[in-house]
C-alpha cells in the first residue's frame, strides 16, 4: 500500500509539474503584432520607410547586423568583415557558409555583388541608393565580396547592416527594374508565408536560418492599421498580442508600467521628426531668410505638450540628443517664437505677405492631422504666412515629396543605424534622400570629413559645425524628438527588445512566458 500510494502522489506531482509548463503546441502559438508603420513595398531596392525595413531585418539577412543596444556591427551573413590597407575605401567581406534561399539554392558571393548592384542601378525615388552613394563597385572572388569605395566611409559597415544591404536570390529579382508581387526570397530569420499590402505580413520561422541570431523565435502575424486609433481598438479588443508604433499619444502618456494586465516598455529613442521645405528656385520658401521667418515661429514645447502629451521632446537640432555631436543650433539661433524678427526677414526677402505654402503630411502615420493643425496656427501667427494643410496617403505621400510636388512636408525619420551620419547625408546632404534640393558645399564637405574618422567620437567637431550651417540655411526645421513605447499581453516576454535605435526590428525576440 506504501508502494501504491508513492506512486500515485508522484503521477499527481507529474500531472501537475507538467501543467504548469507550456506544451509545444502553446509555445508555437503565433504572437500577433500591431503596428501603423505598414511596409510600403517588399523590394529592398524600392523602400526606405520604417515599416518595410522592419519587415525587411526579419526576412532578409545583411552581411552584418547589430546586436540589441550594440553600437557596432557584427557579422549576419557574413562570416568576417574589415577595412583591407589604409583609406577606409576597401572592405572585404567573407560569406558565411551554408546559407539556403527558400527554393533551396545555396547563396554565393555573386549574389551580395547583384543584391548592392541592382540598388544603384535601379535607384528608385523612394529606394535606399542614396545611403550607398560612396559606392563605386562591387568585386567578387571565391566567398570573398570586396567594396570599392569612391571616398573614405568609415561608417560603410554601418550601412551594410542597413536595409540597403538586403540579400536577395539573383534569380527571383530582376537587376533594372523592382519585383512585382508578393514574394520574399531572403535567407532572414523568418519566411514570409502570406502578405496582403496594407493589412498583415505572416511569418513562419526560418529553421535554415544561420546567422547572428541565436533562435529564430516563435511565428509571427503583422497586423497593419491605418491609424493609431485603429490600433489602440484592436488592442483594447484583444486582437493584438504587441502593440507597437504608434499609439495614440492620450493612450501613451496614461500607461503605467505597474498595470499587472501589460507589460510596458518604455525607452529613450533617437526617431526625430523634422519639418522639410522645398528648397528649389521658383518655390515659395526658396530664399533662406523665409525659411529663417518659419524658424521664428515654431513653438516646439506647445507642439509636444499639446498635440503628444508630453509623450515627445522638442528637438532643437538636426542630431537628436543622446547621439554623438548632438548641439542645440536651432534655440541659440532661435530661442523664442518671435513674430518681430520673421517680419523684418521677410521684409528683406522682399516679398509679399502672407506667403502662401502647402504642407503636406502621411496619413495614418501617428498624429499627422493634428500635429499639422497645430503647426498652421503658430505660422499664422502675425498673417505673415497662409498655410494650406493636406493629407496624403503613405505611399502617395513619399511619391509627392520625392516628385519635388510639396512646398514642406513633417516627416519622421527613424535611424538607419547609431551614428550621427544617418541623420547628416541623407537629411541634408547633396541629393539626400528627403529631397528638399538643398545642397551646401560647406555641409557636403563637412559630412566627407566626418567618414574619414574611424574613431567616431573624433567626428563630433564636424558635425556641430554641420549643425550649426544647417540652423542658419533652415533646409529643415527639426519638431521633436520621441520615445520609445512598446506594450504586449502580461503572457508575452521580450518586447523591450523589438526597438533600441539601431534600426533592427527583432521579432524573434518575441516569446510566451
Amino acid at each position: 500500500m506504501r508502494i501504491l500510494m508513492t506512486l500515485l502522489v508522484l503521477a499527481v506531482v507529474g500531472v501537475g509539474g507538467w501543467q504548469l509548463l507550456p506544451s509545444d503546441e502553446a509555445k508555437n502559438r503565433t504572437i500577433t503584432v500591431g503596428t501603423t508603420d505598414a511596409a510600403s513595398a517588399l523590394d529592398p531596392a524600392g523602400a526606405y520607410d520604417a515599416g518595410s525595413w522592419a519587415l525587411f531585418s526579419n526576412v532578409f539577412q545583411s552581411l552584418l547586423t547589430f546586436s540589441p543596444g550594440g553600437g557596432q556591427p557584427v557579422p549576419d551573413a557574413a562570416k568576417s568583415c574589415a577595412f583591407v590597407g589604409g583609406g577606409l575605401r576597401t572592405y572585404r567581406c567573407e560569406l558565411r557558409e551554408g546559407l539556403k534561399f527558400p527554393s533551396g539554392r545555396s547563396m554565393t558571393a555573386e549574389d551580395v555583388k547583384y543584391s548592392f548592384d541592382r540598388v544603384k542601378a535601379i535607384n528608385s525615388d523612394v529606394g535606399p541608393a542614396p545611403l550607398i552613394s560612396t559606392l563605386g563597385s562591387v568585386s567578387v572572388e571565391g566567398n570573398a565580396v570586396t567594396f570599392h569605395l569612391s571616398s573614405p566611409d568609415a561608417v560603410w559597415p554601418f550601412k551594410v547592416a542597413t536595409g540597403a544591404g538586403a540579400i536577395v536570390d539573383r534569380y527571383k529579382y530582376p537587376a533594372k527594374s523592382l519585383r512585382i508581387g508578393t514574394g520574399v526570397d531572403g535567407t532572414g530569420p523568418y519566411r514570409m508565408t502570406a502578405y496582403t499590402k496594407g493589412t498583415r505580413a505572416v511569418l513562419a520561422p526560418n529553421g535554415a536560418y544561420k546567422g547572428a541570431v541565436s533562435s529564430t523565435g516563435r511565428p509571427i502575424e503583422l497586423r497593419y492599421y491605418a491609424n493609431p486609433g485603429k490600433l489602440n481598438s484592436a488592442w483594447k479588443a484583444h486582437q493584438i498580442d504587441v502593440a507597437s508604433r504608434t499609439l495614440p499619444p492620450g493612450v501613451l502618456s496614461g500607461l503605467s508600467a505597474s498595470d499587472p494586465r501589460q507589460r510596458v516598455t518604455e525607452s529613450d529613442s533617437s526617431d526625430a521628426r523634422n519639418l522639410y521645405f522645398n528648397t528649389r528656385a521658383g518655390m515659395p520658401l526658396h530664399d533662406p531668410r523665409v525659411r529663417r521667418a518659419l524658424a521664428w515661429l515654431v513653438n516646439r514645447e506647445q507642439l509636444a505638450a499639446t498635440v503628444y502629451e508630453g509623450t515627445v521632446d522638442p528637438l532643437y537640432s538636426l542630431i537628436p540628443t543622446g547621439i554623438t555631436g548632438h548641439t542645440t543650433a536651432f534655440f541659440d539661433d532661435y530661442p523664442t517664437q518671435s513674430v518681430a524678427k520673421a517680419r523684418q526677414l521677410l521684409a528683406e526677402a522682399g516679398v509679399t505677405t502672407p506667403v502662401r505654402f502647402t504642407l503636406g503630411y502621411g496619413e495614418g502615420r501617428g498624429s499627422g492631422a493634428e500635429e499639422s493643425a497645430e503647426l498652421k496656427k503658430q505660422l499664422e501667427t502675425g498673417g505673415l504666412f497662409q498655410v494650406d494643410v493636406k493629407g496624403y496617403e503613405w505611399t502617395d505621400f513619399q511619391k509627392r515629396w520625392a516628385s519635388d510636388k510639396l512646398d514642406a512636408y513633417a516627416v519622421g525619420w527613424v535611424a538607419d543605424y547609431p551614428d550621427p551620419d544617418t541623420f547628416a547625408a541623407p537629411l541634408v546632404g547633396t541629393d539626400g534622400t528627403m529631397n528638399t534640393g538643398y545642397s551646401n558645399k560647406i555641409v557636403d564637405g563637412l559630412i566627407l570629413q566626418s567618414r574619414r574618422n574611424a574613431d567616431r567620437s573624433e567626428a563630433a567637431r564636424s558635425f556641430q559645425e554641420l549643425q550649426a550651417q544647417v540652423a542658419t540655411d533652415v533646409p529643415l526645421i527639426p519638431l521633436w524628438q520621441s520615445k520609445e513605447y512598446i506594450i504586449s499581453t502580461e503572457d508575452v516576454g521580450g518586447g523591450q527588445y523589438l526597438s533600441d535605435g539601431t534600426g533592427v526590428f527583432r521579432l524573434w525576440r518575441l516569446n510566451w512566458i
